[in-house]
C-alpha cells in the first residue's frame, strides 16, 4: 500500500477531483440540515441509509480522506474519524475542520487493519469508492464489522468487476468495448508502458468479484439491507453498464 499512499499524495497536489475539499457554502447548509455525501460518482446516499438522528451517531470514514464527506457529516451533527491511506487527503479533512470549527479526527491507516479503534467503537461505517485500491477485502470487512457497534450500518461503493476486461485505449478514444483482460485483473499486471500510458502515476487498482465484495460481507456477519446501482461518472462504460455499485449493510 505505500506506492498508492503516494499516488493519492500525488493526486492532492494534480487536484484530482476526490481531493478537492467542500466550500463554507456546503458547511453552512450542512449545519442547517441540508445535507448529502456521495459513495458511488455523484449519486447522494439516500437518507433513510443513515441512521434516523445523525446526531451524535460516531462515523468511520474508511477510506474517505479529501475533505468532503467527513466534514459534510461533521457539520450534520455526527462524531466523525477519517481514516486515510494519504497523509494529503487526511490533511484535506483537516484544512476544513480547521476553517470550520469542525472536531475531526484523522488517523493515517491502510483500511485493512482497523487496531488503532476498539471493538464497538462505532455506529457507521462510511467507505465510498477505494477498496479499489486495496488488494485484499476479506480484512476489510471483519475489521468493519468488529468496529460497528450492534445495530451498526456499513455502507460501502464500490467498481463493478467488469469494466476491467475492457481495452482502456480503445474504450476511452473510439468508446469501442473491446475485451482484452481477464478477472481478476490488477493494473500492477500490466507491462510497465501501458500501465504508465493508461493509468500514469495514479494508484495501483485491483478488481474484486462480488462474491468478495458482497458476500464478503455476508461472509463476516453482516446483514445486506440495499443495494444500489449507477453509471460512471466519467468512463465510456456509462453507455452500457452500472461501473459503480453501493451496498447498506447491518450489523445484527
Amino acid at each position: 500500500m505505500a506506492y498508492n499512499r503516494d499516488a493519492w499524495d500525488r493526486e492532492v497536489e494534480n487536484s484530482n477531483e476526490w481531493t478537492n475539499p467542500v466550500g463554507p457554502d456546503v458547511i453552512a447548509r450542512a449545519r442547517g440540515g441540508d445535507w448529502s455525501v456521495v459513495l458511488i460518482g455523484y449519486e447522494p446516499v439516500p437518507r433513510d441509509w443513515f441512521p434516523a438522528e445523525l446526531t451524535g451517531a460516531d462515523v468511520l470514514c474508511l477510506a474517505s480522506g479529501g475533505g468532503q464527506q467527513g466534514p459534510v457529516l461533521a457539520a450534520a451533527g455526527a462524531g466523525v474519524t477519517v481514516l486515510d491511506n494519504s497523509p494529503r487527503q487526511l490533511a484535506r479533512d483537516e484544512e476544513v475542520a480547521a476553517r470550520e470549527g469542525l472536531a475531526i479526527r484523522t488517523v493515517l491507516g491502510d483500511m485493512r487493519d482497523l487496531s488503532a479503534f476498539p471493538d464497538a467503537s462505532f455506529d457507521v461505517v462510511f467507505n465510498p469508492v477505494s477498496n479499489v485500491f486495496c488488494p485484499d477485502l476479506a480484512p476489510v470487512w471483519r475489521e468493519s464489522f468488529r468496529v460497528l457497534r450492534p445495530g451498526g450500518i456499513l455502507m460501502t461503493g464500490f467498481m463493478n468487476p467488469d469494466i476491467y476486461i475492457f481495452d482502456v485505449p480503445a474504450l476511452e478514444q473510439r468508446e469501442e468495448l473491446i475485451v482484452r483482460h481477464r478477472l481478476p485483473f490488477s493494473s500492477l499486471d500490466l507491462p510497465d508502458a501501458e500501465r504508465q500510458s493508461t493509468y500514469g502515476t495514479g494508484p495501483i487498482e485491483y478488481s474484486h468479484s462480488l462474491t468478495t465484495q458482497i458476500g464478503g460481507q455476508l461472509a463476516a456477519g453482516f446483514t445486506l439491507t440495499h443495494l444500489a446501482e449507477a453509471p460512471h461518472h466519467a468512463d465510456a462504460t456509462a453507455h452500457y453498464l452500472p461501473s459503480y455499485i453501493a451496498t447498506r449493510a447491518l450489523k445484527p
